[in-house]
């Protein structure tokens, strides 16, 4: 059976070239990615993992322009580190003067993200999901473990007393000890 291991590339059409790639470039330095290869009339960029590509639409695609609700691309969904990844993501966003369409918040039950606009509209997302769900359960696991160390040190102890209690002599009491009293004759 054919499995799919992941996603090589993202291809958008975008209406005005050069503003687009000022754009990404920046959206893409900050994020960590570098420029993949570069021509006339496309421009790429990777992180190693992810590869995303944009071109300049024909006329008639820059005639009608984009518009969200039209068959095709609603959302593209950058999975960062943390949510103070989406929340540095947001900052960086407002000092670029980026279009925030959703400002960085817990839209779903342990999903944040900020939603924001390229120059043609279309919405974009950083995104991080699980993080407080995953920090429970490493504190869950912190605190299952201590509890099960406290556990074998208190039957390393046990252990060792019932051991240095056998070795030990018994001792008598003083009561126990009677002073011998002389025979009569």
């Amino acid at each position: 059976m054919v499995r799919i291991v992941g996603i090589d590339h993202l291809v958008i059409r975008v209406g005005d070239f050069a503003k687009s790639k000022a754009f990404y470039g920046k959206l893409f330095g900050f994020l960590g990615f570098k420029v993949l290869d570069e021509y006339a009339d496309a421009i790429g960029w990777t992180n190693g993992k992810t590869r995303f590509w944009i071109g300049p639409a024909d006329l008639e695609g820059k005639i009608r322009g984009y518009r969200i609700g039209n068959i095709g691309f609603h959302h593209y969904a950058f999975e960062l580190r943390s949510r103070k990844d989406v929340n540095d993501l947001e900052a960086f966003l407002k000092q670029e003067g980026a279009t925030i369409v959703d400002p960085a918040d817990e839209y779903y039950d342990d999903y944040y993200a900020v939603f924001f606009l390229d120059p043609d509209g279309l919405k974009l997302e950083g995104m991080k999901w699980g993080e407080a769900t995953a920090k429970a359960r490493a504190a869950k696991a912190r605190a299952a473990k201590a509890r099960a160390a406290k556990t074998r040190a208190a039957k390393t102890r046990a252990v060792r007393k019932r051991a240095a209690a056998k070795k030990a002599p018994a001792r008598k009491s003083a009561k126990s000890k009677k002073t011998a009293k002389p025979r009569k004759k």
